[in-house]
């Protein structure tokens, strides 16, 4: 079964934000690593990718430095700040807790609530 990207779409920011959470990163590594934790299941395109990047970027959630790679052309890092630590948090705790009330919202009973 394939996962909808409507579904993650609205999620984009907070899968790189995790990523981010646990070490630099640059623009393949982290569409790699995306692959990797969704078992291929998902792939988050170039565009998307580095839109994101720039939005976070704004937003004052991550930086990011260039690399002094000794081969090959130089790559762009990315690393979270304190800011975006707070807000990967927080949208951890409100995944967690959306997650509960769409599980009831989608296969729950009425009857089990009353």
């Amino acid at each position: 079964m394939d996962i909808s990207k409507d579904l993650i779409r609205g999620h984009t920011d907070t899968i790189i934000l995790n990523i981010l959470s646990q070490g630099d990163s640059y623009g393949y590594q982290v569409s790699k690593s995306i692959r990797r934790l969704s078992t291929q299941q998902y792939e988050l395109n170039e565009a998307t990718l580095y839109t994101a990047f720039r939005r976070l970027e704004k937003s004052g959630d991550i930086s990011s430095y260039w690399g002094d790679e000794s081969q090959g052309g130089r790559r762009k890092y990315y690393t979270l700040t304190k800011q975006g630590q707070q807000h990967v948090e927080m949208a951890r705790n409100e995944w967690t807790f959306a997650k509960r009330i769409i599980s009831r919202l989608i296969s729950g009973r009425i009857d089990d609530y009353d």
